[in-house]
């Protein structure tokens, strides 16, 4: 039986270039370094002639909506106005490939066109932060990851951006062991490989260069009521100390007043 693994990239209009990069780029660098092709890949669209991402890069494809070949896996990559992308025909496609028994994931917005042919109900699931308040509000019943991906289900699903490559990386080690999916990343020049369960957006302590609990939970309130922003002592009651404490914080460890 050949060991090659078959990849279908379906790429919507307005799909985000970096999570297709992220996503296609660990399958030809683990062929570049087992000297052999472990994976073969293909681009298709609607169109079947070009899909055009959002910094509208022209992108060539090799086919449209037919039939995928056999165990063929299938990835969905979206980006920008997906609700316009869940057309019938897509999710026709989809479901029938469903049906054929193949392997379905969703990169960056996609797991809204999954959602949208009725895949995701009662299973979890990750989506760019940017779409999690639309997508909690349209599918109630997914239950919505906020992790950078998710790799335990029927349906892969990844956030988007590098969270692309992260979950490659996870299924090349899965199926060609852990040693192949490090030299990998290696060659990715990419040392940040984050498990399913990092959180999709950097932490206030990590973003603003600080440790103290009391600044990280005042800066987490001042950004929750912006534009109205809390007063110092409302802020300062909420988190348990008093207003000069806060102000003296601030001043200690960012030189400025709340």
């Amino acid at each position: 039986m050949s060991r090659t693994r078959d990849v279908t990239f379906l790429l919507l209009d307005d799909f985000s270039h970096i999570a297709f990069a992220c996503a296609v780029e660990p399958l030809r660098i683990a062929n570049l370094l087992q000297g052999e092709d472990i994976y073969r890949w293909r681009l298709a669209s609607v169109s079947g002639k070009t899909a055009v991402c959002s910094n509208r890069t022209v992108t060539l494809v090799d086919q449209g909506l037919e039939p995928l070949p056999h165990r063929s896996s299938l990835f969905l990559v979206s980006g920008q106005n997906v609700g316009e992308r869940a057309t019938p025909e897509v999710l026709s496609f989809i479901r029938r490939e469903r049906a054929r028994g193949t392997r379905i994931g969703a990169i960056c917005s996609a797991a809204h066109i999954l959602a949208s042919a009725g895949l995701l109900d009662g299973r979890r699931a990750a989506i760019h932060w940017s779409f999690h308040d639309s997508f909690q509000e349209n599918f109630p019943d997914v239950q919505l990851c906020k992790n950078v991906f998710v790799a335990d289900e029927i349906f892969v699903t990844a956030s988007g951006g590098t969270a692309a490559a992260d979950l490659m990386l996870h299924l090349i080690g899965e199926s060609h062991g852990n040693d192949l999916a490090v030299a990998v990343a290696d060659m990715m020049v990419y040392s940040g490989v984050r498990t399913a369960n990092a959180p999709q957006q950097i932490s206030l302590q990590a973003r603003h260069g600080i440790r103290n609990p009391h600044i990280a939970e005042a800066i987490r309130l001042l950004n929750e009521s912006a534009p109205y922003y809390l007063q110092t002592s409302e802020i300062a009651r909420k988190i348990g100390i008093s207003t000069r404490q806060l102000e003296r914080l601030f001043q200690k460890h960012l030189k400025v007043s709340p």
